[in-house]
């Protein structure tokens, strides 16, 4: 993610999607910036490209190299029992069945905002021409692994993968929504929500959950997903056909999946203990840090998020300055940190040389510093900013987007920890 692409997703004034609303409200406010016009239209042409894109990487560049080899050998492997001019048909035919997701998902984007750029044309829904082409490598690189992550969130298979990353999440609030007297509602702020699943198993649950997400791939996606999706197994994906390694038979590479496994708005319809669905496209950092947003959560939930941070401390802070005195963070997840040697922003330096942050002008993810803790030293930090970890589990084996058949094998050992904002917090 380049410093540019990321002060444009920073910038994005608050959206809200919901099944009852439709796409994000608010997103014509900051369409009169040409650079945030052009972030959105890379994340669009991205989807449009997906197709283009994979046949060429996957199929076409392999049958040049198969074709290089000695007449005796291609025309053996051509024939049975490996067929390999046959696996690139059906590796073709896998990435036409992923491209249909991502038309879908790039109908849905346009949608939303071409009639914002050009008013006048209400009835074109193709990428207009000044943006045909745009995305560069990283952005169909986004996309490509935006649909590989409907597996872990939409299909039934994923459902494992879920139940390790949310479960914990589930319990823990659960258990804290039990603990309130008044049975009211109970306000629960998902940051880093990516396609949405956990803020929708969690209003499903009867929560009032509202995802926070920054990346334009993703909030696309969700939109979709969420809101136009046209019923339950609409779609098949091929999450591992863009990898020819590792596979225990060709079967296994070319297995497709159903998504979603579940219809969002019937599911939601059928639910009669149902709270509200909202979806926010903003920095975590520069929209719940504000004065609206103050004590006005009863939980943060993270889920392979607070890894994200190259400053984990604003990250705390934010999360202490909008939940409620006796309110909890309930993470779960690695600490992979994303931009470890690869920081955003001008980390490190300091632009008006008194050594602190300006935070009436942040900039979000983007402000300047970086550092990366070890788990014992999290634990520390959150003590040290006034948390009180109640309790703490280790050692949680969550794959993520993993093929459980694969010859490779990454899974994290996650922890699992609730803390706590005191009821008193010193000011």
């Amino acid at each position: 993610m380049t410093a540019e692409t990321d002060r444009a997703e920073q910038n994005a004034l608050a959206q809200t999607q919901s099944l009852d609303e439709g796409v994000w409200r608010g997103v014509e406010d900051n369409m009169e910036d040409p650079e945030e016009v052009r972030v959105i239209f890379s994340a669009l042409d991205s989807f449009s490209q997906y197709a283009k894109i994979a046949h060429f990487n996957v199929t076409h560049l392999r049958r040049r190299s198969f074709y290089a080899l000695p007449q005796s050998q291609w025309q053996m492997l051509a024939g049975p029992p490996f067929n390999f001019l046959e696996t690139l048909d059906k590796v073709d035919a896998a990435i036409d069945s992923n491209a249909e997701l991502a038309r879908a998902i790039l109908q849905s984007g346009l949608k939303a905002f071409q009639s914002m750029t050009d008013p006048s044309d209400g009835t074109g829904l193709s990428m207009p021409h000044e943006w045909a082409g745009v995305a560069k490598h990283v952005d169909i690189d986004k996309a490509r692994s935006t649909i590989r992550q409907f597996y872990r969130d939409w299909t039934t298979d994923g459902a494992k993968e879920r139940e390790a990353s949310y479960g914990p999440i589930m319990k823990a609030l659960t258990d804290e929504k039990l603990k309130i007297a008044n049975g009211g509602p109970y306000k629960v702020l998902v940051p880093g929500a990516g396609l949405g699943r956990l803020v929708f198993d969690l209003c499903r649950a009867g929560f009032e959950a509202e995802g926070n997400e920054i990346s334009y791939h993703q909030l696309i996606a969700s939109s979709f997903i969420l809101n136009e999706c046209q019923g339950q197994e609409q779609f098949t994906i091929y999450p591992w056909v863009h990898t020819f390694s590792n596979h225990l038979t060709r079967g296994n590479h070319l297995r497709g999946y159903k998504v979603p496994d579940i219809h969002p708005a019937t599911t939601l319809s059928a639910t009669p203990d149902r709270s509200i669905m909202t979806m926010c496209a903003a920095d975590f950092l520069c929209l719940y840090g504000d004065d609206e947003h103050k004590e006005q959560y009863d939980s943060v939930a993270c889920s392979f998020f607070l890894d994200t941070a190259p400053n984990l401390i604003r990250y705390l802070e934010v999360i202490k300055h909008c939940l409620r005195p006796g309110g909890v963070l309930v993470n779960v997840g690695p600490l992979l940190w994303h931009f470890e040697n690869n920081a955003p922003g001008n980390h490190g330096n300091d632009d008006d040389g008194d050594g602190d942050h300006d935070y009436k002008n942040s900039t979000g993810i983007a402000d300047p510093g970086s550092f990366e803790l070890a788990n014992d030293e999290v634990m520390a930090l959150l003590e040290k900013l006034g948390f009180v970890v109640e309790w703490l589990q280790t050692g949680i084996e969550a794959p993520y987007i993993q093929d459980r058949d694969s010859m490779l094998q990454t899974i994290y050992k996650a922890n699992a920890w609730l803390a706590r904002k005191p009821l008193s917090w010193p000011s």
